[in-house]
Parts: C-alpha cells; structure tokens; sequence
C-alpha cells in the first residue's frame, strides 16, 4: 500500500517541469494527466506502459472522465484527502487534473502541470466559478485513512 504522503512528495518532485501538451516527462515536459500518471507509474501504482492518448490540448473532458473512473475510485468532495486526484473545469466541461497536497497555511493545495504557468506548480486548492470542483478519486493501492 502507497501512503497519501508518498503520492504528494512524488508530485512536488515533479515541481517545475515545463508544461508540454501529452508529454510524460518529469523535468523535460509534462501536462496535467501526464503527471498524475508519471506519479502513478513511478509509485508502482499503473503498469510502467499505461497511458491516456489522443486528447486534444482543451479535451471535452467526457473521455479523460470514463479513464478516471475505470482506473481510480471515486471519493466525494468532504471525503477528499492529500494524494487524491481532483479534477476541475473552467468552463462547462471538467479538462483539468491535479494532485491534492497539504497546503502549508491549512487547507488542501493543488500540484498541476498549469499551462498559464507554463509548469508544474503548487498552489492553494480554492473553488470558484472560474475553477469548479467535478471530481475527485483515489488512486490505485492507496493506503485509506480511518476516516475515509
């Protein structure tokens, strides 16, 4: 079983890789589900070759979702913990993945491959219009807390 806190230190290593549409990378290029799934295969948690292809650089979303719920188990909103994967949108459609962490002045943060910042940051997890919570899951092999 993976601990929570070992998915969070895995992503922030991640910290800084330049943002490149499908690339899968850590420290040459990488997008947002590339780093969920970088994580996962370097934590032994997805099979080395698994992998999400053919999106589009703004995805629907509706495809990116049937993956996430075939390879994670979904958890709600009040029962998302550190080392989940969130999923948001930004304007209808959920097109964006990220990794929870443990935002250092309390709360959740959000590590992402964030195009506007051209790389992967860590910033505090807050929902807006602009940024709507869609979903959230646990990864594969993740050790559950007593109150999950």
């Amino acid at each position: 079983m993976i601990e929570r806190t070992e998915i969070v230190n895995a992503a922030r290593d991640w910290l800084g890789t330049p943002f490149h549409h499908q690339a899968r990378l850590k420290t040459i290029g990488v997008d947002c589900i590339g780093l969920v799934i970088g994580v996962a295969r370097e934590l032994g948690m997805v099979q080395l070759d698994f992998d999400v292809t053919g999106y589009s650089r703004y995805p629907d979303g509706r495809s990116l979702m049937a993956m996430a719920r075939q390879q994670m188990t979904p958890v709600t909103l009040d029962r998302m913990q550190i080392g989940d994967v969130v999923v948001v949108g930004f304007e209808k459609l959920p097109q964006h993945f990220g990794i929870i962490g443990d935002y250092r002045h309390g709360g959740f943060s959000i590590i992402h491959a964030a195009s506007a910042y051209g790389k992967v940051v860590e910033q505090r997890l807050m929902f807006s219009k602009a940024m709507f919570f869609v979903a959230a899951f646990q990864l594969p092999g993740v050790q559950s807390c007593p109150n999950s």
